[in-house]
């Protein structure tokens, strides 16, 4: 009370007073207001990285278990910010594909085609479109993983992947050769086939070889016009 009356009597220390009170309660709303942003753009972040995860997905991909349902409002929030996001953003396109990358990826579409037709090459595949594991933080160590790549066949199913390892591929302290290892063990796992074409050493005609030995030929029509 005695503290009240002592402002009272000093009117140029009660407006201090108050807005300093003003000042700190408006930075605990903006403190409030940025952890409610920095929650949305976790949850955000999540929801990208464990793209095809959950057991009702419409393609059956990803994890086991079913995601986390969040609410419809919250979920538009998210889209709504994306939509700001990409809106204030400026997109321009670029190549799927290097120089080198696209040479590769020509040759070894030709040799898959003349190989079996019913064959096809995908290039830049996330590996989480094409694997699957009960084990959520598994699952979400490879999902943004991509192979250069992915030799699918007549019935969409990746059969074996191949890297194309270029000039500067470990350079960058061991941290390529470390997301290789990642990749090649859970093909492994898969049963799924990993090889590599290295710059300046693969010949068109070793990569012909080697589609050869991968590639199951197109089936010969036996007597009678069946297939063998």
């Amino acid at each position: 009370m005695e503290t009240i009356n002592f402002l009272l009597d000093r009117p140029v220390s009660l407006i201090i007073v108050l807005a300093i009170g003003a000042l700190i309660g408006a930075t605990v709303e903006r403190t409030l207001e940025g952890f409610d942003r920095e929650k949305r753009k976790a949850y955000w972040r999540g929801r990208n990285s464990g793209k095809g995860f959950g057991k009702g997905s419409g393609k059956g991909k990803g994890v086991a278990s079913a995601p986390r349902k969040e609410p419809e409002a919250q979920r538009a929030d998210l889209a709504a910010d994306q939509l700001k996001t990409v809106m204030a953003a400026r997109f321009t396109p670029r190549p799927l594909l290097n120089r080198p990358e696209a040479a590769v990826f020509s040759a070894l579409d030709k040799a898959v085609i003349a190989r079996n037709p019913g064959w096809q090459v995908m290039a830049q595949v996330s590996l989480g479109e094409f694997l699957a594991s009960p084990d959520k933080d598994a699952f979400f160590a490879i999902n943004s993983k991509r192979v250069d790549f992915a030799l699918m066949d007549d019935k969409a199913c990746v059969r074996h992947v191949i890297e194309y390892q270029g000039t500067g591929h470990h350079q960058d302290g061991g941290a390529a050769a470390a997301r290789d290892a990642v990749k090649k063990e859970a093909l492994r796992k898969a049963g799924i086939g990993y090889h590599e074409v290295v710059a300046g050493h693969t010949t068109p005609g070793e990569l012909r070889a080697l589609v050869e030995k991968l590639v199951a030929p197109t089936a010969v029509p036996a007597r009678g016009g069946r297939a063998a």
